[in-house]
């Protein structure tokens, strides 16, 4: 088939919201899916959508977001002028929706509550798939109260929708079913088996449910304003200070992964490093074979050592996230670097290499330092000049031409001293001495934070509120 000029118009709209979404496509990549497209029959759902993820998406990380932009996109669309809704839509497979944003064709309407349940159990027990998707339909233009115009979520209408079918009590229903076909009780294993496949059944009929709203929110708002209700950040582009619950765990899955991928690079660039100095001698000898016209120069190639990190992290509440990932991203990729030395302040501040080494768990190690680090000197309010005095006291002389210092923390320091000078004489002796800061930048030297007095001491201070920053920051400090 050929991709008509509507739906080219739609794909292009879909790849915009991609990259907005923070998803990278490349023009590559956008031709090879404009292509593919033309191989897919467009009332096969899955197969497109399937076909565009199998040409735009290139990290398992990234298929979420994927496949919200995707739900949203190709839901009912509404035309542009001059477009009609038949020309956008053919083939797809959606429900068209008259004025009052009730399906048209509305067969089931006459059924009273008791007859569009025991409909709903039937489907159920039978896997009828067609029925599910009309019954979907029909409950949420019965039950979910969807009104034009409205500024209320989706998550508010399934909700609504939901609670009146009453799901949890058809699959009751089920069981006793299943329970009375094998003539009295199910076996452990089979009662097991059967719960699966009728919650498996009801998953996709919450699915089509969700679909359902998610068309008439489409229709209603507009794919664009949508996509922008439902957007939700990458992994990569997680604010450490402000994550929920399920995005801390999702970075956790994240660092791996993307430590691996770090690693690989980094060996990469120490093996093709740049050209060293001019070697003469190897030079000539090279030349004296054609007369040495044109002398092609030989160089030394340099053997870079691996540097030596000393990490400096507070870990007072506002910043703790940030420097608990930031500890497993550096140990995740240890190997990089020649020796790894982590440790943690509030007021007081205590080395806590000792819970990484002979561990292959940087989960369990960085629980530790939040548990087991003696990191408390009067009040656990944060007291940078303290915390700096006491490891310029018992590890400065440590410190050499080959340690770069990595100062993790967003330098609230509760108005106390800031013995600065610490920082000026650290970098005397290090190789380098970097700052990474969780705060936007607009917030750096507002209320407490003296992040600049430190800064003018360092050889960089960097904004680090997600993966993507620290990712960019350690692949230059590599």
């Amino acid at each position: 088939m050929t991709t008509t000029s509507p739906m080219l118009d739609v794909l292009e709209g879909f790849i915009q919201e991609l990259r907005t979404a923070g998803l990278p496509v490349s023009l590559t990549e956008n031709l090879d899916a404009m292509e593919a497209v033309q191989h897919i029959p467009m009332e096969d759902r899955e197969a497109f959508k399937y076909a565009l993820a199998a040409t735009l998406v290139k990290s398992h990380s990234h298929w979420k977001a994927f496949e919200t932009v995707f739900e949203v996109y190709f839901s009912l669309r509404r035309p542009a002028p001059g477009e009609s809704l038949d020309e956008l839509d053919e083939g797809d497979g959606n429900v068209r929706f008259d004025e009052s944003g009730s399906a048209a064709g509305g067969a089931m309407d006459s059924l009273s509550p008791e007859e569009l349940a025991e409909m709903l159990y039937r489907a159920l027990l039978n896997a009828d798939e067609a029925t599910m998707q009309a019954l979907a339909r029909q409950a949420v233009t019965r039950f979910a109260g969807m009104e034009p115009g409205r500024p209320v979520g989706g998550t508010y209408y399934l909700y609504r929708t939901l609670r009146n079918l009453d799901l949890d009590g058809v699959l009751e229903r089920l069981m006793d079913t299943s329970r009375e076909q094998a003539g009295g009780e199910l076996t452990s294993l089979e009662e097991r088996l059967e719960t699966d496949e009728y919650q498996d059944r009801i998953a996709k009929l919450r699915q089509e449910i969700e679909a359902e709203i998610r068309r008439r929110l489409v229709a209603d708002r507009g794919p664009e304003a949508m996509a922008r209700t439902l957007r939700k950040p990458l992994p990569e582009d997680v604010d450490f200070m402000h994550a929920s619950r399920d995005e801390m765990a999702m970075l956790r899955r994240t660092i791996q992964p993307l430590a691996r991928k770090l690693a690989v690079r980094l060996a990469r660039k120490r093996r093709h490093g740049r050209k060293g100095p001019l070697d003469f001698r190897n030079t000539m000898r090279h030349s004296l074979s054609y007369g040495g016209v044109p002398a092609e120069p030989k160089f030394r190639y340099p053997r870079p050592a691996k540097p030596e990190i000393m990490v400096v992290a507070d870990i007072s509440g506002s910043v703790a996230a940030f420097a608990r990932f930031t500890l497993m991203f550096v140990y995740a990729i240890s190997s990089q670097f020649s020796k790894v030395r982590a440790f943690v302040f509030i007021d007081g501040i205590d080395e806590v290499t000792r819970f990484f080494e002979g561990t292959e768990d940087v989960n369990q190690a960085v629980h530790r330092v939040n548990t087991e680090a003696d990191v408390i000197w009067v009040d656990g309010h944060s007291d940078y000049g303290h915390a700096f005095q006491v490891f310029w006291e018992k590890f400065a002389s440590e410190v050499g031409p080959k340690t770069s210092v990595i100062l993790l923390g967003d330098a609230r320091n509760n108005y106390h001293s800031s013995q600065a000078w610490i920082v000026k004489e650290l970098r005397q002796r290090a190789r380098h001495v970097y700052w990474l800061n969780p705060e936007p930048r607009s917030y750096w030297d507002t209320g407490d934070s003296i992040v600049s007095e430190y800064g003018v001491h360092c050889d960089g201070v960097f904004e680090c509120r997600n993966l993507r920053q620290l990712e960019r920051f350690v692949e230059q400090l590599g």
